[in-house]
């Protein structure tokens, strides 16, 4: 057997000069090891860790953001904070999560530097550390650096998405004073500009693609280029929007979550929805991982 593949890849670089796998022989490399990888590692389980430590992070996150937020004066933070969070999630799963997490946001606070405040933001790092092991495992490394320095980086990844969503509320809040200037001046202007919620729309999209690229970048050990990172971003991002339209058509069509888990029916879709969004998202680092242990095989192989 060993002989018929020798032969074979001869034939092809005396035809093409240099070694060079089918197409599809390549993506069936590429998703056998991705996909039998994260099957062998403890994948499924992985994302059910990922997918309730996201959970559990959601409200420490937001109430220590909410915090920060009213220690600036941007009231409005709440409400921006909980539209650029959940307007990409399908309404049935949004709607109820985002009722409750407006019931929280909206219970008065003390000062920003309290003892429940610094509870949050630490225990909202941990869902950052909940995706820094599911990438190191996805990429196939082992962490080297110091628990100090992940958790350090962990708190400034949440203190960054507090500042990025603090922006992001007082441009919202500007929006429509900008718009109305712009329209009353130039009348070009009026068909690009749109509604406020088309630009929440826009504005939690380009979010989520930053914030993929800095967790597959920063996070798990080692260093990655763009070009490396962009298939398995690109498959998270088209897999989301299939999960979750395909989630959406099951609970509108079949489930009846509410009969099952009664009070807790809400939090069981969005824990169910977090999951499968979890299990695609360790299947994108996965991609990455295999794409790039292929090319290398083929560089050996070519040189």
């Amino acid at each position: 057997m060993n002989e018929g593949r020798a032969g074979w890849a001869l034939t092809v670089k005396q035809r093409t000069g240099r070694v060079r796998l089918p197409k599809f022989h390549a993506i069936r490399r590429v998703l056998g090891d991705a996909l039998g990888h994260f099957n062998a590692d403890d994948g499924w389980a992985m994302a059910s860790h990922l997918a309730l430590s996201a959970l559990l992070a959601l409200f420490p996150f937001l109430i220590f953001a909410t915090t920060l937020a009213s220690f600036f004066g941007a009231n409005t933070f709440s409400d921006t904070a909980v539209h650029l969070i959940f307007d990409t999630w399908p309404d049935e799963i949004a709607k109820p999560i985002a009722d409750e997490v407006v019931d929280v946001l909206t219970i008065p606070r003390g000062d920003l530097l309290t003892f429940g405040a610094v509870l949050a933001f630490y225990f909202a790092s941990n869902g950052v550390e909940a995706l820094r092991t599911s990438l190191n495992r996805a990429y196939r490394v082992a962490e080297t650096r110091s628990i100090i320095f992940r958790r350090l980086q962990s708190l400034a990844f949440v203190l960054v998405a507090t500042i990025g969503l603090l922006v992001i509320t007082v441009l919202l809040v500007f929006a429509p004073l900008i718009a109305r200037l712009a329209e009353a001046h130039l009348d070009s202007v009026k068909l690009y500009i749109g509604t406020i919620t088309t630009w929440r729309l826009i504005i939690a999209s380009i979010v989520i693609v930053l914030a993929l690229f800095s967790v597959h970048k920063w996070l798990p050990d080692g260093d990655r280029s763009i070009g490396s990172m962009l298939p398995g971003i690109v498959f998270t991002l088209i897999g989301w929007l299939v999960g979750s339209l395909a989630f959406a058509a099951y609970l509108d069509s079949f489930a009846s979550y509410v009969t099952t888990y009664a009070g807790l029916a809400s939090i069981m879709v969005a824990l169910i929805f977090l999951y499968i969004l979890s299990v695609i998202f360790i299947i994108g680092g996965e991609l990455n991982a295999s794409i790039s242990r292929y090319r290398e095989a083929r560089t050996r192989i070519e040189g």
